[in-house]
């Protein structure tokens, strides 16, 4: 007979997790003998080993009572549950590694490669990085709210750097994020990206991702905030007057 530090020693676990597969009916905790001390049989040394066989090869001790109990169609059925159940896990840890490993290139993780490359893009043209994050998050937006629009965004934004008016507007908005929203060039891009919605016929005003991206902007920028109240008022008036005609 063993007592229990005998029987954690046989088996290489800890008194302590003894205990532990007494508590969750692991393994029958014996009576006290005359002396008051529980004393275990072989067979408990036997069981203790196999549950921790069981418990080393992964099997959730949930289901080692069941599986200790099992008759070998039963038990190679289990095992063959388990492995499937295993694999997942493992599928799942893989696709986790991947989503870290892309963590080390930034924007890869929530854009298209085609989108990150506008973002060095903009970069290279000396668009600083606050601007360029800002930017970054509003086309997560685009993503997250409007991903079938999306593609024939990026390729709109792609196209934009072949034109330079349009990098010359470009620069000249991002530089005004960090601009007093009272600076007398505010005004003056003000009547420049008016003056662009127009001649392409545009109004982004009633735009839902739009209008979430640029409160997003707008919350940054007081500058911005500003430009943008003054531009959606205007194609509001624009709206009205051509309902009126």
């Amino acid at each position: 007979m063993l007592t229990i530090s005998q029987l954690a020693t046989a088996a290489g676990v800890t008194v302590r997790t003894v205990r532990h597969y007494h508590h969750i009916g692991l393994l029958p905790e014996p009576e006290r003998d005359r002396s008051g001390y529980r004393r275990y049989s072989a067979q408990a040394a036997v069981d203790l080993i196999r549950i921790k066989t069981l418990a080393d090869a992964g099997v959730p001790l949930a289901r080692i009572d069941a599986l200790m109990h099992a008759q070998p169609p039963e038990f190679a059925a289990a095992i063959a549950d388990l492995d499937t159940e295993l694999r997942r896990k493992i599928d799942q840890l893989a696709r986790d590694r991947r989503r870290i490993a892309a963590l080390t290139s930034g924007e890869g993780l929530y854009l298209p490669p085609d989108m990150v490359a506008n973002l060095d893009r903009a970069r290279a043209l000396g668009v600083s990085e606050r601007a360029v994050r800002l930017e970054r998050d509003t086309w997560v937006l685009f993503r997250a709210l409007a991903p079938e629009s999306l593609p024939e965004w990026i390729r709109q934004k792609t196209a934009s750097f072949e034109d330079p008016d349009t990098v010359r507007l470009y620069l000249t908005a991002t530089a005004a994020l960090d601009w007093d929203p009272h600076d007398p060039r505010v005004d003056q891009l003000i009547e420049e990206m008016d003056a662009f919605e127009i001649a392409r016929d545009r109004d982004t005003s009633q735009d839902g991702p739009l209008q979430l991206a640029f409160t997003l902007i707008a919350e940054q920028s007081p500058a911005w905030q500003r430009m943008l109240d003054v531009l959606a008022q205007r194609a509001g008036q624009r709206r009205a007057a051509a309902s009126a005609d």
